[in-house]
């Protein structure tokens, strides 16, 4: 440390909803941090874009800044937190406070998700910590389970509800009977979704922390570009009715797994069919939670607030006060060397499938419709018919099949003169 008490100085890089949260806190739970640790935190140094805008909080002159740099390189500042978002200039200031031999905590799911091994390299060079549990899930404890309890475990996989947005919007859909787009709009008016949606409810947000899952889980360079994504836009009403007819709630899913033969990583995120005794099935409005399945430890579920600013910088403090102890002792956590990963396209992976067809009212429909599904290799588990002549539907849910052969099926089906349309096509996860 640059002093010689107690004392870790901390150079904040950002004071939004996060950086706002967390100086409180700090100032709340200091004496009892101290007490425990025998550490006192304290924030000397904030660097903002903007020093005249009012964010809440007291701090002493001197404290603002806009430069970043001039706080990361600071000799007096002992550990830096970043929460400014973004890959640059987040990559230079970390790598410069790694550097220098300060620890570093961020919450930077998109930073890590693309460049996080290379500075996980970088920390194991300079022997400080980089800890990150806020990146993922907000106030949930899941990357420091994964990384330190379940370091041993054989993680079959691990699936979640990963961003709150989403997760609202098909709550209000499921339990209001609303469209998409009136669910869209309400989330955006509560503050739950931005103007510009698209990095939540297309699957984005959620496939950057599902590369960051993977990473940790199996130890494999998994990155964002690594992830297959498919939002919740095209999801109806009448997807989510059908869905809750036979047994099941439609959740947006992040979902990693390794393929036990070959190790191959599949990361995808995705809308599926849950049934509703599932866990997952009940995680309502904004709320997140994780699904994590292994050989020896069977199930477990994290569950709670996966954003906000309260929550993610509790997730933040307790990064601080690891890394504040580490630096004390001169030690810092590693985690390891990093294999390249193979990653499993979304063809090879396996599911059950809902199907719902518009069908036209003649005879030889189910006959020709089953064939296509037989042509193809997959197997049919449950169908039925809703409604009679014109309106007919044709809904069918498969054993498990592979993603390239139900793809396969569904363009026999489109062929078909007698269907007339393709509706709902939603993978069933956890039966």
């Amino acid at each position: 440390m640059a002093n010689d008490t107690n004392t870790v100085r901390i150079g904040l890089l950002g004071c939004g909803n996060v950086g706002g949260a967390l100086i409180p806190l700090i100032e709340q739970q200091s004496d009892v941090i101290e007490a425990r640790t025998g550490i006192r935190l304290e924030v000397t140094r904030v660097a903002v874009r903007n020093v005249a805008r009012d964010r809440g909080v007291t701090l002493a002159d001197g404290v603002l800044t806009r430069d970043a740099m001039a706080v990361v390189t600071d000799p007096d500042i002992d550990l830096v937190i970043e929460v400014i978002g973004g890959i640059e200039p987040a990559r230079e200031l970390i790598t410069a406070a790694l550097r220098a031999g300060k620890p570093v905590v961020t919450g930077n799911k998109e930073l890590l998700a693309n460049v996080g091994h290379e500075l996980f390299a970088i920390a194991d060079e300079a022997g400080v910590d980089l800890l990150f549990e806020a990146a993922v899930a907000g106030g949930i404890p899941l990357i420091r389970p994964l990384r330190e309890s379940l370091r041993g475990e054989p993680v079959t996989r691990v699936m979640g509800i990963l961003n709150g947005t989403t997760n609202f919007i098909l709550t209000k859909m499921t339990e209001e009977g609303a469209e998409y787009a009136t669910a869209l709009a309400e989330a955006q008016e509560l503050g739950y979704a931005e103007r510009d949606p698209t990095a939540d409810v297309e699957g984005y947000d959620a496939g950057a922390k599902a590369a960051i899952i993977a990473s940790i889980a199996y130890g494999s360079r998994v990155v964002a570009g690594d992830v297959y994504h498919e939002g919740i836009s095209a999801i109806t009403a009448a997807d989510i009715g059908v869905a809750s007819r036979l047994g099941y709630v439609v959740k947006l899913l992040g979902i990693v797994e390794q393929d036990p033969e070959t190790g191959a990583v599949a990361v995808r995120v995705h809308p599926a069919m849950v049934p509703k005794h599932h866990p997952l099935a009940s995680v309502r409005e904004s709320f997140n939670a994780v699904f994590v399945e292994g050989d020896a430890v069977g199930q477990l579920m994290f569950y709670g607030r996966g954003a906000g600013g309260a929550p993610t910088a509790s997730a933040v403090l307790g990064d601080v006060i690891d890394a504040a102890v580490n630096l004390s002792k001169g030690t810092h956590a590693t985690l390891g060397s990093f294999g390249r990963a193979t990653i499993m396209g979304i063809d090879e992976t396996s599911a059950e499938y809902l199907i719902s067809l518009d069908v036209s009212d003649e005879p030889g429909v189910l006959h020709a419709v089953t064939g296509a599904f037989a042509d193809n290799g997959v197997s049919i588990r449950a169908a039925e018919q809703e409604g009679i002549g014109p309106d007919a539907r044709l809904v069918f849910i498969t054993h498990t099949a592979r993603e390239a052969d139900v793809q396969a099926t569904v363009r026999s089906l489109r062929d078909l003169d007698a269907v007339l349309k393709v509706g709902g096509f939603i993978r069933v996860i956890g039966s």
